[in-house]
């Protein structure tokens, strides 16, 4: 009876050990997914119009997995073209910006779509797919800020301006002379900041900030360009892609799924989600 249990012990911890492998080896990503017939992806749920929470599945929304609310934006619906290239269903989770990596990481997640840019630092850790979208980093201030009429990022010298901490935004934020700068744990901490006017503004994606002002008459954003009047920044830093784990068998179907959507389908799925951004994500 002894050698029995024992045995039954033995065999447990080798079908344990073999699905924990399974669940962490890059190269059955694909299979596990498929088999599993479940896609689940990672954003912050707050990043709108990338990402965000919303009370319905009104437009498109899909209900998250791990919190209340249902997920739509941008990046929701390049994740369904994703999941259905497949054939399987996509299941969002939300998770706080500096948690997604190390759940790629671990095999919590198959993937992050989450407007994250595919930096040199990232690669590091991380795979990334074909770019799925290209933005310029733009400063959302205030109407009546004496920085509105900016036209360069010179004009912003001495200024108080904040970023997300943990994005290429932190780090662009050093290029502005004299700038005075903080991070904050995620956008809608610089959104209540720059509204009630304890910062001169902070940086975003182009998208959001057309998004956030207009929602807000009393925002407005200087429209910076790239390594022109803006920041310089190379195309990692401002690219948006699928962050995958490393040497992920996932990655050539993801990249195929992007590749197929037409620049002019991207740009039309990106105004929609614009104009149905609520205004306080």
């Amino acid at each position: 009876m002894k050698k029995i249990i024992a045995l039954i012990a033995v065999l447990a911890m080798v079908i344990s050990l073999a699905a924990c492998g399974g669940s962490i080896d890059p190269n059955k990503d694909l299979n596990n997914v498929k088999s599993a017939g479940v896609l689940k992806v990672g954003m912050e749920c707050a990043y709108a119009p990338f990402n965000w929470t919303q009370t319905d599945n009104s437009d498109g929304a899909v209900k998250i997995a791990n919190a209340e609310g249902y997920a739509n934006g941008y990046d929701v619906q390049i994740a369904k073209s994703v999941a259905n290239r497949l054939g399987v269903k996509l299941e969002v989770y939300s998770y706080e910006w500096d948690a997604l990596i190390p759940a790629v990481e671990s095999g919590k997640l198959d993937c992050i779509i989450a407007g994250m840019s595919p930096t040199d630092e990232r690669k590091e850790t991380i795979d990334f797919s074909s770019n799925y979208y290209i933005s310029n980093l733009v400063i959302i201030t205030k109407k009546d800020s004496s920085y509105a009429s900016a036209t360069s990022l010179a004009d912003f010298a001495g200024a108080k301006i904040n970023a997300q901490d943990g994005t290429f935004h932190a780090d662009a934020a050093k290029q502005i002379k004299d700038v005075k700068t903080e991070v904050a744990k995620d956008f809608t901490v610089l959104y209540a900041a720059v509204t009630s006017g304890t910062i001169d503004g902070y940086i975003a994606e182009e998208p959001t900030a057309y998004a956030m002002c207009a929602k807000n008459d009393d925002l407005t954003y200087v429209a910076l360009v790239n390594n022109d009047t803006g920041f310089k920044c190379d195309e990692g830093d401002t690219a948006i892609a699928v962050g995958l784990r490393k040497g992920s068998s996932l990655n050539g179907d993801v990249s195929a799924a992007i590749d197929e959507i037409t620049e002019d389908s991207r740009a039309d799925l990106m105004k929609k989600m614009v104009d149905i951004a609520p205004a306080e994500e």
